[in-house]
Parts: structure tokens; sequence; C-alpha cells
């Protein structure tokens, strides 16, 4: 498959997390004591990762981002998922700051003024806007979209390929022939010269406005309004449930599009690709939202031996579709990292569980693992398609499965025509066993042969 690119401008998203008991004595306002201070990529820098960990494709990242600390900081936050292209910023790079009291936000404070600058485009980034299965633009108002090479090649990849155009209210109107715009209702309503009578009219409003084949808008949690380029007009209402609850919405919008790109690369039509991107959605945000996807202090933690099983009841309890995998993961590489990514694709979250250092040795011999467990645990964690790691002691995971109780439990191909001995658990727990293709080229073994030569 071809790589995906998105295209759009990132920001860093921080959470300051803390609580709230009292209020200052100087004014009228809470004051937060503060727990910790958690990080993730932003804008679209979040519709990146959020493509990366949930496509099978390869995926690139077109941004502008400064040379500045927090320029620094995102970028390193995104090259753990995607390739990224840097386009020179002028000002300073977005830093979008949430104070949050006990899960509720106080106030969010905005620094940084930087804009895309107009700058002729790097070969590479030529190249790959030619070469894209399909493209997302996630445009935050900052100038990406808006640059007049980016939207001329744009243009043309909108004759050959799908491309989604994710809106800002600040930004320019999509390409003529992008295959589906995804505004909200409220950017629907600021667009349009005049106010329709409802949602059904604002989105057949938007697909002639903008002259795309399809406009969806969102609309919460009650899903979205689909216009397609036939005329036709439907909902496509999400799943039951959500409403009423107070849930953390944050990156919602960009869940849907990057859903609704991976159903249209994939070949889905404009009604299978925003029921898609609808289920998509309201799992994210019942998982617990783009908060799930920070960071604390730029390392992700694995905690607690305990910590695995209550993130997993967490998941549960949220609507959330748990998937597990494990396996040894001795000396990480593509292969290991193309099957983790294509897991955690099939649901909400990933926990792997890892071979102990004892466990490694009586499955594989005295000279393994070369990497031991605290290390390997480190390495799979700071992947973002992986929320947990659980080591075991035993030769099978099935103990271990027993407790986190998966709905999905994932293995590569080459196990298929035999029964693995931890499937009866998972589907006694209500749970599907699913093989995926594995990368040839690329085992541990292989890689030692190679190097002892």
């Amino acid at each position: 498959m071809r790589p995906l690119v998105v295209v759009g401008d990132a920001l860093l998203d921080v959470d300051v997390e803390g609580s709230a008991t009292r209020l200052c004595p100087e004014a009228p306002v809470p004051v937060v004591d503060v727990d910790g201070e958690w990080v993730r990529p932003g804008g679209a820098g979040l519709a990146a990762t959020l493509l990366a960990n949930h496509a099978a494709a390869e995926v690139s990242f077109v941004t502008a981002l400064g040379a500045d600390d927090t320029g620094h900081r995102l970028a390193a936050l995104l090259a753990r998922d995607v390739e990224v292209l840097r386009l020179p910023l002028s000002g300073g790079t977005v830093r979008k700051t949430r104070v949050r009291a006990s899960g509720q936000s106080v106030t969010r404070l905005d620094t940084g003024d930087g804009r895309a600058a107009h700058a002729p485009l790097p070969e590479r980034v030529r190249r790959l806007l030619r070469d894209a299965g399909a493209v997302l633009v996630s445009d935050y108002g900052r100038g990406v979209a808006a640059h007049p090479e980016v939207r001329r090649l744009l243009a043309e990849a909108a004759q050959r390929v799908p491309v989604v155009w994710d809106p800002h209210p600040r930004g320019p109107a999509p390409v003529l022939g992008a295959t589906l715009a995804t505004p909200n209702e409220r950017e629907s309503r600021d667009l349009l010269p005049t106010a329709p009578a409802d949602v059904a009219d604002a989105a057949a409003a938007v697909r002639q406005h903008w002259r795309c084949r399809h406009a969806a808008i969102t609309v919460g949690a009650n899903g979205a309004v689909l216009s397609i380029e036939d005329g036709t007009t439907l909902s496509v209402p999400a799943p039951a449930g959500l409403a009423g609850q107070k849930l953390d919405t944050c990156g919602a919008g960009d869940r849907f599009a990057t859903a609704a790109l991976t159903a249209l690369a994939e070949g889905a039509g404009p009604v299978d690709a925003v029921s898609s991107a609808v289920e998509s959605a309201s799992r994210f945000v019942a998982a617990g939202g783009a908060a799930a996807l920070s960071v604390r202090d730029g390392t992700p933690e694995c905690g607690a031996p305990d910590t695995p099983f209550a993130f997993a009841d967490s998941v549960r309890r949220r609507g959330g579709r748990l998937v597990a995998t494990g396996g040894c993961f001795d000396l990480l590489h593509a292969g290991h990292v193309s099957l983790l990514r294509h897991a955690r694709s099939l649901g909400d979250a990933l926990v792997v569980c890892l071979n102990s250092d004892d466990s490694v040795r009586r499955l594989k011999g005295p000279g393994r693992p070369v990497v031991t467990a605290p290390d390997r645990a480190r390495l799979l964690a700071e992947l973002s398609c992986v929320d947990d790691v659980v080591v075991f002691d035993e030769s099978s995971p099935t103990a271990v499965l027993e407790r986190l109780r998966p709905d999905v439990w994932v293995k590569g191909g080459d196990y298929a025509g035999t029964e693995l001995p931890e499937a009866e658990v998972v589907r006694r727990h209500g749970g599907e066993v699913v093989l995926v293709p594995t990368v040839e080229g690329y085992s541990t073994t292989r890689l030692l042969r190679t190097v002892s030569r």
C-alpha cells in the first residue's frame, strides 16, 4: 500500500493535571495542586499520530515547525510514529496548555504565533504528495493548507486518490474535487453565506459551496450527517450510550477524519467510510480521547505490575475495545513494529504481553534474550501504538490473559494452522483471535545470524 500523507499544522498539547480543593485568597479562582504534566502532539500532529496508530500503511506528515524548544519537543514526539517533513515556520511553535483539576478543564493557556512560511517546497515533499495513496488535510489555520504549491499538488492528488479535508474557520477552502470535507456543525455555520434550515441542508450546502464530492458534518454524540455527490443526504448515528456522559472529546474530529481516510484508501464508499469514522470516533472518546495518547514528562510509563490490568479494566468501563498481543520482542525490528501497528488498528488500546528473560531462555535457548526484559519493555512503551506492557514468566501468556480478558488477541500470520494454547482463554472471555500478516525478511534470529557472520 502506498504511504498515507497528512498535511497540516502541528501544535504541542500539554495537560497540567492536578486537584483543586480551595480558592485563591487574592481572587475567587481555584488553586490547582499540580500532580504532573502530560504532553502529546496536537492539531494535525494528533491526526498524524492517530493515523499511524490505526492504519496498516506507512504515514508521512508534512507540517511547519519552529526551531524553538516547543518545536523540538513536538518533533521528538512525532518522530516516534511518523516520518516528519518539516516546512519553515515564521514565529513560535504553538503550544496549548490545559490546566485540569479532577478531570475538568479550569483554563487554557495558548502561546506561539507561528505560521507556515510560503517558501519553495523541498523536492521530497513534492514526490511524497505525487506518490501518496491518500491524503488527509488537517487544517488548524496556521498556513500549511494555504501554501500555494501545497494546494496545487493537493488539487492534482484529488484527481487520483482520496483527499479528506478537515477544515478550520481561519483556513482556506478545500481544493476543487476533494473527496470528503469534514467540518463540525459550528464550522459549517461559520463558512456558509446564509444559515441553512437544518444540518442536512448544511451538509448539502457545504458540498456545493466547496465543490467537493462529499461532505460530512459531525454533530458530536449524535454522529454525522453526510451529503453525497448524487444529492443524497443521510444521517449516520453514533453508537448508543455516549449521550449525556461527561467525556473528554478532545481529538474526536481528528479520529473521525483519520478513520474516514483509512476506509476510503481501502476502497470503501462514502457511506461506509463515514459510518466507520463515526464508530471509530465514538470508541476513541469512550476510551479517553486524546488524553490517552499523552506521555508524562516525555516518557511513557509502564507503572507497577498491576497497572496493565487496571488499565484494561478502565478501557472496558469506557466501552473501548482492548487488543493484546504477545511475544519476546528481542531486538525490536520493523517486522515487530508492523505487527504492533496492525494490532493497534483493531481496537482502542493495545497491551503487549512480554516474555520475561527466563521465559525467553526456555523458548529460544541460553543465548537469548539479547536485550533484557526491562529494556525490551521500555522500547515497546516508547511506541505510541503500545498503551501498556505486562511481563510474564510462563512459556505461554495464558495466565496473563485470564486477567487481561482482551477483546482481540493478535499473533503473526506465521502461526496460521496452529492452535494457540492461549486461544481457549481468549474465546472463553468473549474475545477473538486474529492473525495478521508478517513482514517477510525480518526476524531476530536472522538478524543475529547476519551480525555473527
